[in-house]
Order: structure tokens, then sequence, then C-alpha cells
């Protein structure tokens, strides 16, 4: 059984905080998210996951830039890097790096939710001819998608997996459980190529999106649910996972 074995000491090291498990969920309104998904080198297999997770075969990296144009910290965008994994039986996204545009929502997303969450130049536009987003961070470009051709696809034929942020938390540190859901108004599939991506940058140089696999824009609303479960980052789901009271 492949499971991770990055260092913690190392990953931990961009951890937020969460003083306080929210108990209200979190609603963004007038949503635009471009996720896009690229297969990787074995290298960035389990080498890349805390020791708790289980590696796709093959590697898989997920990138979501998200216009947001409503929130409790008003409009921002965002970009998150996530690496395909099983916490257990469940398919998730391990986050190794988010950059956020504005400071409140920054720090929203840190406190509230756990994202490693960075305050960066963020830009996604959305046209009749395809979607362009870019991530800009200390003054070099880290991040660069261009997804083109759109096809309108049913609500029903995108999906979006939970995600896994490691965290300071009331329990210690741990991977905090984070379930988005997406109520999507309008879907189109791209075809898409990566121009620009700072591996560094994303939280680790061993990730190496080669090949696009798939590429989707959507508008949409999304709420994010009070976090139910974390996880210890070193003890397999099945007995570290805990509730949250």
């Amino acid at each position: 059984m492949l499971v991770g074995t990055a260092d913690l000491d190392q990953l931990v090291q961009t951890a937020a905080t969460i003083d306080a498990f929210p108990v209200e969920p979190l609603n963004l309104a007038d949503v635009l998210c471009l996720q896009l998904t690229a297969e990787m080198h074995n290298q960035a297999r389990e080498a890349v996951l805390p020791p708790s997770l289980h590696p796709t075969v093959p590697a898989i990296l997920g990138l979501q830039v998200w216009q947001v144009g409503e929130s409790p910290w008003g409009a921002f965008a965002m970009a998150v890097a996530r690496v395909a994994c099983r916490s257990g039986v469940r398919a998730r996204g391990y986050t190794t790096a988010a950059f956020v545009s504005t400071a409140a929502a920054t720090e929203g997303l840190r406190s509230m939710l756990g994202f490693p969450a960075v305050q960066g130049d963020v830009t996604i536009r959305h046209s009749y001819d395809g979607t362009r987003a870019s991530v800009d961070w200390q003054g070099a470009r880290i991040l660069e998608v261009v997804g083109l051709d759109p096809e309108p696809l049913g609500a029903a034929d995108v999906q979006y997996t939970g995600t896994l942020n490691l965290a300071h938390t009331p329990n210690g540190l741990r991977l905090v459980q984070v379930e988005a859901h997406h109520q999507v108004n309008r879907v189109e599939r791209l075809t898409a190529r990566l121009d620009t991506f700072d591996a560094s940058a994303w939280g680790n140089p061993l990730l190496d999106p080669y090949r696009v696999v798939s590429c989707s824009v959507a508008l949409e609303e999304v709420t994010f649910a009070p976090v139910r479960f974390v996880c210890k980052p070193d003890e397999l789901a099945f007995t570290g996972t805990e509730a949250v009271a």
C-alpha cells in the first residue's frame, strides 16, 4: 500500500492556524471556477504527500482558479494547487499552496478553513472563446493557464473532490477536511494548456504537471460546510480521523 513520504517538518512551514472551528457555513456567490487536472511523473507521487494519505497512480495535480463576486470578505480571486490522493477510501485533494488576491480573504481562508493562503495577484478572464488565468507572486509569474474552444457540458458532468488542508487546530496539527458544495449554473469543457507553472512557488519542486488531462470552467454558487472531521497527518484515516464537536 502506497502512502505519503513527505517530511511533516517541511510541510508544516506553510500551515495556517485555526483557533476555533467554524460552526456556520461559508457562502460564496457569483463564482467563476476554472479547474484543470494534469498528470505528473512518479517523482511527485508519494513524495509530496503526508504519511496519512495514499497517492493516486498516476500522480495527478489539480489546479483551481476562482473569481468570487460575493463573500463575507467582498470580491476576491484565488488559485489553489492540490495533489490528488485518498484519505482512507475517499478521493481528496491535498493542498500544496494557495494564492488569494485580497488580505481579508487570505486571512479568512487561513483562519476558517486552514488553507495555506498567501496574498498574490490572481487574474482570471472569461470570454466567449475561452478562459485565461494567471498568478503573479513576488514579482514573478508562477502560473498561466489558457483554455480555448469551450464546449457546453451538463451541470452533473463536472465533479469536485473534497480538500485536505494541513493546519494547526484546537486538536493539534491536523489535516482539515474541507467540503465545498458547488451549485453549478453553467459549465464548459476547455482545451487547455499550461504555459507557466513554478513548482517551487506551488509548494514543492517535485510537482511537474507535464500533460493536461482535462479542464473546465463553471459559473456557480459555492457553500463551504462547517468542518466536521480532521485527520492526524502521520496516521492512516481509518484510525486517525477525529470528529469535530
